[in-house]
């Protein structure tokens, strides 16, 4: 009852009883930075290599333990099988191992749990028929170590392109138009982030608009700045961190109105 505000970062299913639990209590102010399943739609006039190399970063950054990550990876069908060879490449080229040693790129997950629930979300992927172009196992014979992992062929339905992973395991969706990849990339709980990789600013600002999520990047991803708000839309939370925006969970507005018996003007 002595807390007047909460600020949480984490999962969503967490965020529920926070709320819940604020509800309950003395109505507190809730501020939530929650789950996300965050669309990076590649336009087929888009600097491919430049496209491909910032992918990777979008999903394998930190062991894929980003809630931001842009691990729905959407490409239109005439660049398709070109960013999926180079994307294939490239996290075969990722370095496994020792956090503490500059050379590798990628260490273990957080813990056995997140590790488990992982493998178990590639073992889904193979089931339900998304296929598995590298990695798909464990990296190390000891620690939490998971191989690089990228699946094609990726179907909106599966439970790999619907649920937040929080891994190193990339997911390639094919599209068509910008209408449909749109349409598709909403058609989630989450809506923390996005991004679009075009060399047209009139589609890269057509797609940015119809895309329902807090934070979009055009051409580049995990950008932060202090002064811009970050924070989601739906089942990604609530509220803003950063910017001005950031400010207004921590105050509250007063109206004093006061009336002047005698005026001198």
């Amino acid at each position: 009852m002595d807390v007047d505000k909460v600020a949480f970062t984490g999962s969503t299913e967490v965020g529920h009883l926070i709320q819940q639990a604020a509800g309950k209590s003395n109505l507190k102010k809730v501020t939530l930075e929650l789950g996300g399943k965050s669309p990076n739609i590649i336009l087929s006039d888009a600097d491919l290599d430049h496209a491909v190399e910032e992918s990777h970063t979008a999903l394998f950054f930190n062991q894929g333990q980003c809630c931001c990550a842009g691990s729905r990876t959407y490409v239109q069908e005439s660049i398709y099988d070109r960013f999926v060879e180079q994307s294939v490449e490239r996290a075969k080229l990722r370095t496994v191992g020792d956090p503490f040693d500059s050379k590798n790129e990628q260490g273990p997950q957080v813990d056995e749990e997140q590790f488990n629930k992982i493998l178990g979300y590639i073992s889904s992927g193979k089931k339900e028929g998304a296929k598995l172009l590298c990695g798909g196992g464990v990296a190390a014979d000891r620690g939490f170590f998971i191989q690089p992992t990228v699946f094609g062929d990726v179907k909106d339905d599966m439970i790999i392109a619907r649920e937040e992973i929080f891994g190193p395991v990339m997911q390639i969706l094919k599209f068509k138009t910008m209408e449909e990849v749109i349409e598709r990339a909403n058609d989630s709980v989450y809506g923390l982030a996005a991004a679009v990789f075009t060399n047209d600013i009139n589609k890269a600002n057509y797609v940015s608009q119809g895309l329902r999520a807090g934070t979009i990047w055009i051409n580049c991803y995990d950008v932060f700045g202090a002064q811009a708000p970050f924070g989601g839309y739906k089942a990604s939370g609530n509220g803003r961190e950063l910017g001005e925006y950031g400010l207004e969970a921590y105050t509250e507005v007063k109206t004093v109105t006061v009336k002047v018996l005698q005026k001198n003007s």
